[in-house]
Parts: structure tokens; C-alpha cells; sequence
């Protein structure tokens, strides 16, 4: 069975160790050296100077200071001979968090990263995976299932945005691409797209925020086994998430929480898709118009997600796949820091298609009874909002 990461609670990783070297001081030094480097070589590098920062990083300089305090006790303890520089100093903190995010923002080869802080690839490798476990460890307090009372904020939210009562999220779900040796065990990793792929599965609030995922599952399989075999589907049919409150109709119906996905998923109790046909009445035509409205949040967080960290959306040269969804996971993390703390992608790095460019929806026939009377429960509801 592959490896996986499933994330939706906040957990408590205890205390930091002692006797770390004196690496606690900001090192402004690699900033300057890196920006006016590559500022001179790439037109599309924004002139102003915080604005190339976030060009380069994703994020702005608060933020990543911000990261570096999450990553510090750990990037301070136990340093490996291989962390200095060749003027015998250590690598600063702040400069291995700039070489690791740079890897995972541009995925560009250990190679390219190094030359451009001036260190080796072994070196661009050790500090990746050193700034990987540290967040994996100590920031997934940045995604974690909501409690009701946020919950409840998100609902609202999204019925502002689609006027779909209890709400609480989009289900979306991408591949990220790697080459393969071409030998038998590799094919239960080739997709219906015919590439070598992991897919992750996203659930998403209003803000395109990471609520829950579940990632390390080969591309051979489709969206609706990735949803079956999650802990979010088994918590779900088990009564333990999407438990809160129900909204009730006019008639007196109750509509209970659920999520939106498109097609490719089951209609379910706590899951909602489309109507699927050409000549749908009117009331259906209008679910459906608000059902994507608030279903393409999901899209866009993982355009976004793509289109912040490349290295997801490139292909991965025979990653190691127990790595890859730890990987995934501090991607997400990243991905959902910036959002709390505000931080908007620029214009110039969003994707300029979709984020599974080449692959085609695989429309899923399952649709549980109850499923189907929570919908037309949900559809009659709409016009008297």
C-alpha cells in the first residue's frame, strides 16, 4: 500500500530542544545577493523590491520571516557538515528557508537552486528535506478540520456565495506528475491520462483554504476511489464530520451539512453534485448555477496552489514516493499560511490554464437514494431565499 497523508486536526508536537547553535539573528545578507542577481536576468521580476521578493518566494517578507520562526529550533539543531559555507560559516537559518521554499516555489533542479544561493545540490537536498520535516511537524496547526463555530462562519460565507444553505466546503481533487521507471510495479501509477501521477484530494472553505486532505495514492486511481478510501469519507459515513446542525426548509425538510463536488464524485447525503442532463428544469438549472459557484473555489485553491509552489505542477524525475506526500502536504501548509496571514499571489504567477491540464472529467453514475432526496430537498429550498 503506498504511503499517504491525510491532514484535518491540529496536534501538539511538544517541546523544542536545547543547546542549538547561535543561528537566531536575521541574515539579510543572502537577500540582497539573490535578488539583484536574478532581478538583472529575468524582465518579468517586478522592479519594486518587495514585490520581487514575493516573486521569487511567494510570500512576503513578514510572512517568511514568520516561517522561519515555525523552522528555527529545528534548523538549528544538530547541523549536518554539510550546511556550511565555503567560507566555513553556517548556513543562516533564513537562508535555508530561502533555498528551500525557492526549490518548491520555481521546481527548478537541485542543480539551478544551488548555483543560484551558491551551494551544492546535495546541499539544496539536505536543507529541502530538513525544512520539509520541520513543517510537517510543527505548522499543521495552519490545517485542521474546523470546529463548529468556524464551521458556522464558513457556511455563511458560502451562502453568500452560492445561496446554497449549510454549506461548509468544495471537494476538488489534482494529479502531480513524475516519470517512472518502466517496470511492472510502476503501472498501478499511470493515470487514464496516460501519465505516471499521486493524486491529491482536497476539501476547501470560502477562503480557498485547505480544510482537509488526503494525498500518496497512485494516479491509477480515479477521484471517486481516492474519496472512499480517505479518512474524510469513513469520518463522514460514520456520523463524526458533517455533524453539525441541520438548516431547515420551508416545508420543514432538513438540509444537512455537506460539501460540493463536480461529476466525478458520487452523490451522496453529505456530498452534492450536479444534475446531470440537457433539458433540466428550471429549478435544477438554477442548483446547479450555484453549486459550481460554490464548487470552482475548489478548483481555483488548487490553481492556486500550482501556480505558488511548480514544483506540483512540474514533472517530478523519479521522486521518492514515501517522500513526495510530506512534500504535498508542507505545499499545502504554505499554501494555507499565506492566506491566514493575508498574502495574495501575484497576477504574473497565477496558472494560465487549468490545473489538471489534459485530463478529461470521468463522469461517476453513483448516486446514493438519500443523496437524491437531500438534493431535491436543497432545490426546492432555493427559491425561497
Amino acid at each position: 500500500m503506498p504511503p499517504h497523508q491525510e491532514v484535518g486536526g491540529a496536534k501538539d508536537y511538544g517541546k523544542v530542544k536545547r543547546a542549538k547553535p547561535d543561528l537566531r539573528g536575521p541574515d539579510m545578507e543572502w537577500r540582497y545577493a539573490f535578488l539583484s542577481k536574478h532581478a538583472e536576468r529575468q524582465a518579468a521580476v517586478p522592479s519594486d523590491e518587495e514585490e520581487g521578493f514575493r516573486y521569487f518566494f511567494r510570500t512576503s517578507r513578514s510572512t517568511f520571516d514568520y516561517i522561519c520562526s515555525i523552522v528555527r529550533d529545528d534548523l538549528t539543531w544538530r547541523l549536518p557538515s554539510g550546511l556550511i559555507r565555503i567560507d566555513g560559516r553556517l548556513l543562516s537559518v533564513e537562508k535555508q528557508v530561502a533555498i528551500a521554499m525557492r526549490r518548491l516555489a520555481s521546481g527548478d533542479s537541485q542543480v539551478s537552486v544551488g548555483a543560484a544561493f551558491g551551494v551544492g545540490p546535495s546541499t539544496v537536498s539536505q536543507v529541502t528535506w530538513r525544512f520539509i520535516e520541520s513543517m510537517e511537524g510543527r505548522a499543521q496547526h495552519h490545517l485542521a478540520w474546523p470546529d463548529q463555530e468556524t464551521m458556522d462562519d464558513i457556511k455563511a460565507n458560502f451562502e453568500v456565495v452560492s445561496g446554497l444553505p449549510n454549506c461548509c466546503g468544495a471537494i476538488d481533487a489534482t494529479h502531480i506528475l513524475m516519470t517512472l521507471p518502466a517496470v511492472e510495479s510502476s503501472e498501478n501509477w499511470r493515470d487514464h491520462a496516460g501519465n505516471y501521477s499521486m493524486i491529491l484530494q482536497g476539501i476547501f472553505d470560502h477562503e480557498m483554504r485547505f480544510i482537509d486532505i488526503c494525498t500518496g495514492w497512485p494516479g491509477g486511481m480515479t477521484v471517486s476511489q481516492l474519496l472512499e478510501f480517505s479518512g474524510f469519507y469513513k469520518f463522514c459515513e460514520a456520523g463524526e464530520r458533517l455533524d453539525g446542525p441541520s438548516q431547515v426548509s420551508r416545508e420543514g425538510a432538513q438540509i444537512r451539512e455537506f460539501i460540493v463536488g463536480d461529476m466525478c464524485y458520487p452523490l451522496l447525503p453529505w456530498l452534492m453534485t450536479p444534475y446531470e442532463g440537457e433539458s433540466l428544469a428550471v429549478p435544477m438549472v438554477d442548483f446547479n448555477a450555484r453549486q459550481k459557484a460554490a464548487r470552482m473555489l475548489g478548483t481555483r485553491a488548487l490553481a492556486r496552489l500550482k501556480g505558488s509552489w511548480r514544483i506540483l505542477n512540474k514533472v517530478m524525475w523519479r521522486p521518492d514516493k514515501h517522500k513526495l506526500p510530506s512534500i504535498i502536504l508542507v505545499c499545502c501548509l504554505l499554501h494555507n499560511i499565506m492566506i491566514d496571514r493575508q498574502d495574495q499571489l501575484l497576477p504574473s504567477l497565477e496558472l494560465p490554464a487549468h490545473h489538471d491540464t489534459g485530463y478529461n472529467e470521468v463522469i461517476f453514475q453513483k448516486e446514493n437514494p438519500i443523496g437524491k432526496v437531500m438534493r431535491e430537498v436543497t432545490t426546492e429550498y432555493l427559491p425561497w431565499m
